[in-house]
């Protein structure tokens, strides 16, 4: 297992006087980074509730990081509307020895912008090559949202990288969410670090991975078979019948 480029999130006390109230401090996911939290070598899951703080938490860690807010890596410079939180600016990364040769933020709901950022740069004259050709030299915009997603991880994403996913599974199908799940596993043994926010059973399944729940209490790592996508979807599998006619009752 490669040493860590991150090995946990801090929430250092406020300095500058500042009330932290309101969002995105009242979030559960927020408050347990005062204690701080360990993120695991190779694989860190963040799972919970919409709303819950999750996605919160991993655009923060990624704009520390140096990452763009909307998607893309550390030498991304758009910005179609600045929405993310204060958080970034509060929190410290406690980092390794190790420094990635390349970081990637992949967003499902922003990659149309990322991938508008890139034909931009590509119609852009006095630039050196392909801006498209780390991401297999097709255009993204030319290709499905899921085939765009996974270019993205098959091409643009390469050993001893940093990469923050953010519920990927909204732009996969469940074919592909084993692709996703195999490209994680082969950036892992090439020295890779993730941190993944999910709602899949399937994303989240990688073995021996670090799973954080945010919920009402804050943060706690939990096994993967005490994570709700995973209880619930097997629940329902196993009792499709009763959960619809309770669902569907009138």
């Amino acid at each position: 297992m490669a040493e860590p480029f991150l090995r946990a999130v801090e929430l250092p006390p406020d300095r500058d006087g500042r009330a932290r109230s309101g969002y995105p401090w009242t979030l559960p996911a927020i408050l347990p980074l005062a204690a701080g939290l360990p993120l695991h070598p190779s694989v860190t899951y963040l799972i919970g509730e919409n709303g819950s703080g999750k996605s919160t938490l991993l655009e923060a860690i990624a704009v520390a990081a140096g990452m763009n807010a909307e998607g893309g890596s550390s030498s991304f410079a758009f910005d179609t509307r600045t929405s993310h939180s204060a958080l970034s600016t509060a929190i410290r990364l406690i980092r390794g020895s190790r420094r990635p040769r390349t970081d990637f933020f992949l967003r499902a709901e922003s990659l149309f912008n990322a991938a508008t950022y890139l034909e931009q740069l590509k119609d852009e004259t006095g630039l050196g090559g392909d801006p498209l050709r780390p991401y297999g030299g097709r255009s993204l915009h030319e290709q499905s949202h899921g085939e765009s997603f996974l270019a993205v991880m098959i091409n643009r994403f390469g050993p001893d990288g940093l990469y923050l996913l953010d519920e990927p599974e909204a732009a996969l199908s469940t074919q592909n969410c084993l692709t996703a799940l195999r490209r994680i596993h082969e950036l892992v043994r090439e020295g890779s670090q993730l941190i993944v926010a999910t709602h899949s059973p399937i994303i989240l399944a990688y073995p021996e991975a670090t799973i954080y729940h945010c919920g009402e209490h804050g943060l706690e790592e939990i096994e993967y078979e005490d994570a709700d996508p995973v209880r619930l979807t097997q629940s329902f599998l196993e009792a499709r019948d009763r959960f619809l006619s309770e669902l569907l009752r009138d």
